[in-house]
């Protein structure tokens, strides 16, 4: 997918920032406060220029200086100002003080709200580096509780002029959607990227929270987020909440493998634990700042019409979510885009665990025809970095030969390159792998699940086989119960 291109629902017509903004300060119950830091300090300008910011607009302000930011919002872990802890304590403050100073008796309809952000700019130098916070934190009726919106966004334009004008008209976009749409989740969404590019602006997480939400599921925001081409990895925790690259994967020793987990079977798991153990005790592997990931690509999410199925994915993260794993939801469909995806956050060891035929796949020059340096410039990419790759064995039948590295097929063409990343032990099998899940494939456990055939238990980890059945997963369904003769 073209990163620049965004699905966007053709029935939408977009309202200029100017509209929005007038909309907003023309409604006499819409009363709210503005704090900007760093290049987010554009937003509230568009409602100043709409006309009648006095009804709507109770305080704006930015404190810029750091010491000033400490001394109003709190000190951060770190001392760091571009953060989600920042933004919600900017959010909880300012909101907090609506709430305190305002005689609800005196404004008996008015619906209180903050707006906030802390955005850092990129330059020359670090045309990339750009990213910041926005939230929104509102009520949709004057007696019950607010609702948060809080997105991430990172800049790619290294104009700061552009940055700034794009994460103003961003702002008020996700604004008059919290205002106007709650109700409409998706038409929140959809609106962000009114008048904005996103050759400037990538929307990495999003985040609904409160009452108004309460049927929102985050992970559906997530996947949404690939699927409309906002960004091209999303990040979910084991809570099911979305994660920002940046806070989860900073510095940090990354192990990782890719499957459509549809359902997780005991292969996978003997694949993780194995891999696991071989990866912590690398050198430069810290086990406390270590982050396992399950990776699941948008291709492996489409049904057979090409559509994704979000029901579909929802069964995969429940169960792995119950099992404690993050999940990263990605459009990378060659290991060194997401490798690189990886390196923007990261200079520790990182590790990706395989199966045998998925690095058959690797060495296939096919995958890299697009590219100036072909397969080289991608396997440059791939093991420039502090990168091991752990290879799981494969065997269709118990009478076939086990394949590793040793016996796997490789064009003579390709040869000395796959013996140059073997020898380095870039390439390592992992040996301590359980003999008897080799004959375990997903594709066959779901088969077995959807047309209702005994013995897929025995292939799928405990308890995963009673969450399959209690919630109906993957089409499961009950075989009927014989009634007892009369």
């Amino acid at each position: 997918m073209d990163p620049t291109m965004i699905q966007q629902d053709p029935t939408h017509v977009p309202l200029s920032p100017a509209q929005k903004a007038r909309r907003i300060n023309m409604n006499p119950d819409l009363y709210g406060t503005f704090a900007e830091i760093g290049v987010g300090q554009e937003t509230v300008r568009h409602f100043f220029r709409a006309g009648g910011a006095s009804q709507t607009i109770a305080k704006a302000m930015s404190a810029y200086d750091k010491d000033f930011s400490n001394a109003i919002y709190g000190k951060e872990p770190g001392n760091r100002f571009v953060c989600e802890s920042r933004l919600m304590n900017m959010l909880g403050h300012e909101f907090g003080l609506i709430k305190e100073r305002l005689n609800r008796a005196d404004h008996p309809t008015k619906k209180f709200f903050t707006f906030a952000n802390t955005v850092a700019g990129s330059t020359f130098e670090r045309p990339h580096s750009g990213h910041g916070w926005i939230g929104v934190r509102f009520q949709t009726a004057p007696d019950l509780p607010s609702n948060d919106v809080i997105i991430h966004v990172r800049l790619h334009d290294p104009d700061i002029s552009l940055q700034q004008e794009s994460i103003g008209v961003m702002g008020v976009n996700l604004l008059f959607g919290c205002l106007m749409h709650h109700t409409e989740p998706d038409t929140i969404m959809t609106a962000l990227y009114d008048n904005v590019s996103r050759h400037v602006v990538e929307v990495d997480m999003i985040q609904m929270n409160g009452p108004a939400f309460n049927n929102v599921d985050n992970r559906l925001l997530s996947l949404q987020l690939v699927k409309r081409g906002y960004t091209d990895a999303v990040l979910f925790g084991p809570d099911g909440q979305n994660l920002q690259a940046s806070e989860a994967l900073y510095k940090k020793n990354i192990l990782a493998i890719r499957g459509s987990f549809r359902p997780v079977t005991k292969v996978n798991i003997d694949m993780i634990m194995n891999g696991y153990n071989m990866f912590i005790k690398e050198q430069r592997v810290d086990r406390q700042n270590l982050q396992v990931l399950f990776e699941i690509t948008l291709n492996n999410l489409r049904s057979d019409t090409g559509e994704v199925d979000e029901k579909d994915f929802i069964d995969r993260a429940d169960i792995l979510c119950s099992l404690g794993q993050t999940v990263l939801i990605s459009n990378y469909q060659e290991y060194y885009k997401l490798v690189e995806y990886f390196s923007r956050y990261t200079k520790a060891r990182m590790g990706v665990i395989m199966g045998v035929n998925n690095l058959i796949e690797v060495f296939d020059e096919k995958y890299y025809r697009h590219l100036n340096g072909g397969m080289l410039e991608a396997f440059g990419i791939l093991f420039s970095r502090d990168l091991k790759v752990y290879v799981y064995p494969s065997r269709t039948s118990a009478s076939e030969e086990i394949m590793t590295t040793g016996n796997m097929p490789v064009h003579p063409r390709l040869k000395p390159l796959y013996d140059y990343l073997v020898f380095n032990k870039r390439l390592v099998d992992i040996n301590t792998f359980d003999p008897n899940v080799l004959h375990i494939f997903s594709k066959q456990v779901l088969d077995l699940i959807r047309q209702g055939k005994p013995g897929w238990e025995e292939l799928v980890p405990p308890y995963v086989d009673n969450m399959i059945k209690d919630n109906r997963l993957f089409g499961y369904v009950p075989s009927p119960v014989p009634k007892a003769n009369a």
